[in-house]
């Protein structure tokens, strides 16, 4: 099996994973629950739990105890695209080819769907307390070993919390709301970078960071692997801002030249092209530097990280 079917065969089951978790939409708050699943199950390659579960394979993990945080994890994924649609932010009626949750169900109720995503993700990843031990069929646990697990999937749903909040994702979706604001020349790289660490790379952080932390790394490990995803992230965005200058709106997908029309600033805009390319090219071989330096090694994911980083759409 070649790279891209593997991918597609990993990203289905994140999604029957995802579709499994999600609660059914019945009941008095059953429209609420609708827009959760419309918002959850709208498409996507789904790299984030794709990720997560790899970087679990990286360790050496086994078993179900990683599938309530990969949902979890696009769960609150999802909360963040509902929310950045609204009139009030974005203002965004389509997204990846079809109507928005608030143009479907109204921006109140979509701002309920978000927050209902965001609540839902942390009951889900709760749930993995109920499946340690499962991971071995046939197999006991040791007191030492069981007390091991509790302690990873504590420590797991901390870093989700993190990553997600306001000294996480959040926090880089308010400084780059506030960007907005300001003139070209006060948006500075040091912001810039921040918000790409947080609002782009935080999200990545939490899936490789929780992958190894499920499977049993160590604290050092951990770190590694925050170090490699955040490389990612920043890169990833880093050659979003490259396409959007050197590729055409048929191969991208979506218009070109929108960030100098929007007079956006960009890495591009303030290092050029070449000091891009030179960056992204840092932090990538920083990134699978650091997974290769993991054994037995994970080649799936290693090509995973450099598909992100080298994508042309």
């Amino acid at each position: 099996m070649n790279f891209e079917e593997t991918l597609a065969e990993r990203s289905a089951e994140a999604e029957r994973i995802l579709a499994e978790y999600l609660p059914e939409a019945k009941g008095y708050a059953g429209t609420v629950l609708e827009a959760m699943r419309y918002s959850a199950m709208s498409g996507g390659k789904r790299l984030r739990p794709v990720l997560l579960y790899e970087s679990y394979r990286l360790f050496g993990g086994k078993g179900a105890p990683v599938e309530p945080f990969m949902a979890a994890l696009e769960m609150i994924h999802n909360y963040s695209l509902v929310h950045d649609d609204l009139p009030a932010m974005d203002n965004d009626e389509y997204r990846r080819g079809r109507r928005t949750t608030w143009s479907v169900y109204g921006d109140g109720m979509a701002v309920l769907a978000g927050d209902g995503l965001l609540n839902c993700a942390f009951e889900t990843a709760a749930g993995a307390f109920d499946l340690i031990g499962k991971a071995e069929e046939g197999t006991a646990l040791s007191p030492e070993e069981t007390a091991a697990q509790f302690c990873a999937v504590a420590r797991a749903l901390q870093v989700l919390a993190q990553k997600a909040g306001v000294f996480g994702m959040i926090g880089g979706q308010c400084a780059d709301l506030e960007a907005e604001r300001l003139s070209p020349e006060e948006v500075t790289e040091d912001r810039l970078l921040y918000i790409h660490r947080n609002k782009t790379a935080a999200l990545i952080e939490a899936a490789m960071m929780i992958g190894a932390i499920l499977a049993g790394a160590d604290g050092e490990a951990v770190s590694r692997m925050e170090r490699a995803a955040r490389n990612v992230g920043i890169a990833f965005q880093i050659r979003d801002d490259i396409l959007d200058v050197v590729s055409t709106t048929e191969t991208l997908g979506k218009p070109v030249g929108s960030d100098e029309k929007n007079n956006k600033v960009t890495y591009v805009r303030l290092n050029g092209l070449e000091g891009s390319g030179a960056e992204v090219d840092r932090l990538s071989r920083e990134a699978l530097g650091i997974l290769r330096s993991f054994e037995p090694r994970n080649l799936f994911l290693e090509t995973l990280v450099e598909s992100l980083i080298a994508r042309e759409k």
